[in-house]
């Protein structure tokens, strides 16, 4: 998994407006790997392998994704994985801001306190 995420791999983070939150902004992490779509069965197999994650289908572009968007996943096994099977490339940049967001968001932190972390570059596509 490390290898595909540092070739086609992301780590997002969106700060969204949200009527449901006490600030008015909600924050939504994201990891995701792309695929040509011929390997589907290898991309669903992540998800037999970590126990989480979802599979989207891009049939205009031949691609598969897996996605992983629960927090709780996020934080128990995406980013342990990538502690014990570390990136190679710019991606650890991208990882280790990705890492710092959720910390902050375990201690409750929220999009004006995000928006305040210093970021030397996007996160890279």
């Amino acid at each position: 998994m490390a290898g595909f995420t540092s070739g086609e791999g992301c780590f997002f983070v969106s700060i969204y407006n949200s009527s449901t939150c006490k600030s008015g902004e909600a924050v939504m992490l994201k990891f995701q790997i792309a695929q040509h779509s011929r390997d589907s069965e290898l991309m669903r197999s992540l998800i037999t392998n970590l126990g989480c994650g979802r599979i989207e289908l891009n049939l205009g572009r031949s691609a598969v994704y897996f996605v992983v968007t629960k927090f709780k996943d996020i934080t128990e096994k995406i980013i342990p994985f990538f502690v014990k099977y570390p990136l190679q490339g710019v991606k650890v940049k991208d990882f280790e801001d990705f890492k710092r967001v959720t910390k902050l968001m375990e201690n409750k932190a929220r999009g004006g306190l995000l928006r305040s972390v210093p970021s030397e570059r996007p996160l890279q596509p």
